[in-house]
Order: C-alpha cells, then structure tokens, then sequence
C-alpha cells in the first residue's frame, strides 16, 4: 500500500531536498547506486564480470529539462562505452536507457531522443555490445516502441522492456516476441492509473506469468527482470518446457538485492545480468527502488533509525 506513496514521492521537489539532505541517506544510497562517476564504476564492473556475472549499466537522471542535458545523457553513455571497450568487456556489459534522459519528454521529444541515442546504440554496437530502452510510465511506451523498431533496422540486437502489470503489455509481448528480439519482463515500478494497469500484486505476478510464457514460447530472446523466487522457479520451468537452453534466455536483476542469488545462478549455468546504476541524479531510482519492495523501503527506514 505504500508503493504508491513513495512514487507519489519520487516526484515532490520537496521530498528530493528532505532525504538528499539526510546524513544516512549517502549510505543507504550506495547499496542501490554504487558510484557517481564512470571511475567509480570501473572497479565494480571488473569485480562482478570476475564473478561470472554479466551487467546491464543506467546512468541515472531521467527528469531533464533542456536539450543540453539530453546531450550531456548522450555523452555520459558515450564515454561509458569507451571505458568498456579500455577493458575489453563490450561482450559481458550492455547498457540499459531512459528515452526521457534523451529529451523525450521535451518539444520535438520523440525525434530528439532518437537522434540522441542513435549514437549510443551505435557505438555499443562497434565494441560487441548492445542496449536495451527502459520502459518508462504508460505515455511514453509507444514512442519508446517506435524509436525501437527505428533503431532495430540497423542494430537488430536492440533491446526493449515491457511491463506486466500494464494491461497492454500482452499484446506487445505478442508482437516483440519474433526472431531475433530481446526483451526485458518486469513487473513495473511506476503509478499507473486503474484505467490502464493492474494494481494488486496477485493480478501483476498472473499477468507476468502469462506474458513470460509468450515470451519463452516466442522465437526472441527473454530477458527475466525479477527477484522474486517463485517466479524464477517459473521462469526456468516455462523455459524447460519451451526447450530453450540456458544461453537462450537470461535472468536480470538489481544491484544491491539479492546479491547471492546472483551468484548461485551463475554458478548453475545461467546467464545473470545486474542491473547497476551510476551517476548524481539518482533520486528517481532510489525511490522506485524503495516503491517495489517494502524489504528496502524497510532497509531504508532501519537505517536511518540508526544512524541518524
């Protein structure tokens, strides 16, 4: 019930001040966002590739406001892809991006963002690597679709993400499902309105089996984004049972939650992607964070408690 309210948040100028401004919210931040720079990363990124892990990269900060900072989203990936192409590891490290952080949201937004992230997709492409576009709240998705079926005509192994509790989702899960397609399930952590989303946990987890039974049944790649142990459990039945072996398909997950669950899929042969997230404007992600699970939201609280 209070998933709604910490959205709600995530969006008040106000509450940005009050919990940027608290003394523990540094240390509590880091668990989720390990690193404000590309140099603070790199240590990261060597040691989780060194595990046996694969990662997806946000450089968070959707909420920009002028075409210059859609620029500087663009340059900040670009420099991304340079460091990683420094330590050869284009092929174990994608990148996962906001089309708001590209200027979507701004006049001529939806040419503005593609423009912008076409450069990022390419370079990607040049050191062995690939993006995926976040899906962001319900009216920006059909933007986000058509900037990515524009960017899969000359890169076809970009990605997108989908949405279980958006009542649309089931059908764009049909469409995306094709050869060659990868693409990203996961529940969703925007407030979306009654009209176009499911709103009660048991209907988001019987509409996310569905979904990721379309995509296991399809001809793409799917990408699970949960960390929720059920429905892994499901997720590797659905994948038995559509034959499909274990470099076939992927399981995602945070950075900072479930960190030795990442390890023991590895360890069983599956791919394990980690989403990890860098950069100063990390509010925004912060609170979705804290929205999708009351084990952070708690986390959060505990610490605060303590050390404030």
């Amino acid at each position: 019930m209070l998933g709604p309210v910490i959205l709600a948040a995530s969006r008040s100028d106000r509450m940005r001040r009050l919990i940027s401004a608290a003394p523990v919210t540094k240390q509590v931040v880091d668990r989720f966002i390990p690193g404000e720079s590309v140099d603070d990363i790199v240590p990261i990124i060597r040691d989780l590739t060194a595990r046996g892990l694969e990662l997806t990269m946000d450089v968070v900060g959707e909420d920009i406001t002028t075409p210059a900072q859609a620029e500087a989203a663009r340059d900040a990936y670009l420099r991304l892809i340079d460091r990683l192409e420094d330590m050869e590891l284009g092929e174990r490290v994608e990148m996962s991006v906001k089309l708001s952080m590209f200027g979507q949201a701004l006049d001529g937004g939806h040419d503005m963002a593609l423009a912008n992230v076409r450069p990022v997709v390419e370079a990607a492409a040049a050191i062995g690597t690939t993006v995926t576009l976040d899906a962001e709240d319900h009216t920006t998705l059909d933007s986000m679709f058509a900037i990515h079926e524009e960017l899969r005509r000359d890169f076809p192994q970009t990605g997108c993400v989908i949405q279980a509790y958006l009542f649309r989702t089931e059908a764009d899960a049909r469409r995306l499902a094709a050869a060659g397609s990868r693409v990203r399930l996961v529940k969703g952590a925007y407030k979306e309105p009654a009209e176009v989303a499911y709103q009660q946990k048991h209907e988001i987890d019987k509409a996310y089996v569905r979904i990721l039974r379309i995509l296991m049944e399809g001809e793409g790649y799917p990408m699970v984004g949960s960390h929720d142990p059920r429905l892994i459990s499901i997720a590797q039945e659905l994948a038995h049972r559509a034959g499909r072996k274990p470099d076939e398909y992927e399981f995602q997950m945070l950075y900072g939650i479930r960190g030795d669950e990442h390890l023991r899929l590895a360890a069983q042969g599956h791919r394990m992607r980690v989403y990890t997230a860098y950069g100063t404007d990390w509010y925004g992600y912060f609170m979705r964070r804290l929205a999708e699970k009351p084990a952070n939201l708690r986390f959060f609280v505990r610490s605060m408690l303590s050390k404030g």
